[in-house]
């Protein structure tokens, strides 16, 4: 059954469901597959017992591996995105350990309130939050100071749009012993990502962004190194939940720390075929990504960052004036499309167009710029081009 039609059995259903739904082009969650929510149909197992569910858990990391390249230990966990980067400082972190967080960026930052949590020294190397981490000003940073057991990273900051250079700083951190953990939630499935070769410790992604399944599950990544530091803990980790080492031998054990979601797993093996049979993914995101900035430009509006552009996510100011709610509102009620305000220190300046997974698409992307400029327009902004056909043109087609 394709989308369109199972929109259409869902609006016969749901009817409030047809009323309020909206096509979503946020930064996350992402819009879902039709055989993803099929599969998330299929009879369930008990997952503790079943020795089938247990080959089904291995073969859907295994996969999961391959797609990352990577030989390292891949688990999925039962919780949202932020569950893995959690469990990533709960099992690494001990009381006073010197933990680099390096931060250009608000989820960058986020990592310092993990490694405190767990009784950890946070020393942030704060940079611009316009552009990505230098790797050459972090290169003299630690010839100074790199005393730490570990630096937690992000590959590609949902909040800011910038994509830092994670193939070059885990190395350099790899040089002075310090092991990483990066958040590549946004980042995993929409940009190249070689977890072994970029030499990654921990690496951690999320069921909702470009892999579009539905939240609620967490892909994390092991190295041999990391679970040597947990194995070295003076102390034991300090959580039952968010313990990695929880999983290190569930396959040989046949246990579970938890009860597995089973469906969520099931739906979120399909999502995995789904890119592995679309290898063209990471230059679609490139290309559209593109497409849309310089639309944007070319409107008169400002894009957030400097430099350092994610292919997920494209962040720009509100224009001057105007309300982020009023904008978000209207392209709902008026068009049926959602994009993202922002939070924390960009909360009510800039508005955020998630371009991963399905939402990596011609035609939505091309109504999002029609509902943003009809938006803006009815709001008293007026913009300096037609969005739709500009994007259309930049993408190399005249109309759809």
């Amino acid at each position: 059954m394709d989308q369109k039609r199972e929109t259409n059995l869902r609006k016969q259903e749901y009817p409030e469901w047809e009323k309020n739904s909206v096509t979503m082009m946020t930064p996350g969650p992402t819009q879902v597959a039709s055989n993803v929510y099929r599969a998330r149909g299929y009879v369930t197992t008990n997952p503790d017992l079943d020795p089938w569910f247990y080959d089904f858990y291995q073969e859907t990391c295994a996969l999961c591996a391959s797609l990352l390249d990577t030989q390292n230990a891949v688990f999925i966990l039962g919780g949202e995105g932020i569950l893995g980067l959690e469990a990533a400082c709960a099992s690494l972190t001990e009381p006073q350990d010197r933990v680099l967080v390096i931060d250009n960026g608000i989820f960058g930052k986020g990592f310092a309130d993990f490694v405190r949590l767990y009784e950890g020294e946070p020393v942030l190397f704060t940079t611009d939050y316009h552009k990505p981490v230098s790797v050459d000003s972090l290169r003299r940073f630690l010839e100074k100071d790199h005393d730490f057991k570990y630096a937690t990273l992000v590959h590609s900051d949902t909040p800011s749009g910038v994509l830092n250079p994670v193939q070059e700083i885990c190395p350099l951190l790899k040089s002075y012993g310090i092991l990483t953990v990066v958040d590549s939630v946004t980042g995993m499935f929409a940009e190249e990502l070689h977890v072994d070769s970029w030499q990654m410790d921990i690496v951690c992604g999320g069921s909702q962004k470009a892999l579009s399944a539905p939240p609620g599950l967490t892909m994390v990544a092991v190295s041999a190194d990391a679970f040597a530091a947990m194995h070295g803990r003076q102390k034991p980790i300090r959580s039952f939940y968010a313990n990695l080492l929880n999983y290190e031998h569930y396959y040989e054990n046949q246990w579970f720390p938890y009860t597995m979601p089973v469906s969520d797993i099931y739906g979120l093996r399909v999502a995995l075929e789904n890119v592995k049979g679309d290898p063209g993914q990471i230059q679609r995101h490139a290309r559209l990504a593109k497409a849309v900035r310089e639309t944007l430009q070319e409107a008169g509006l400002v894009l957030y960052l400097d430099s350092g552009f994610a292919s997920s996510v494209t962040v720009f100011y509100v224009p001057e004036g105007m309300n982020d709610h009023e904008i978000l509102e209207e392209m709902i009620q008026s068009y049926h499309i959602m994009i993202a305000g922002c939070f924390d220190i960009l909360a009510g300046k800039v508005l955020r167009i998630g371009h991963m997974g399905n939402n990596a698409n011609i035609t939505d992307l091309a109504d999002t710029m029609e509902a943003l400029q009809g938006s803006l327009e009815k709001l008293g902004y007026s913009v300096s081009c037609d969005m739709k056909a500009r994007f259309l043109f930049r993408c190399g087609k005249q109309d759809l």
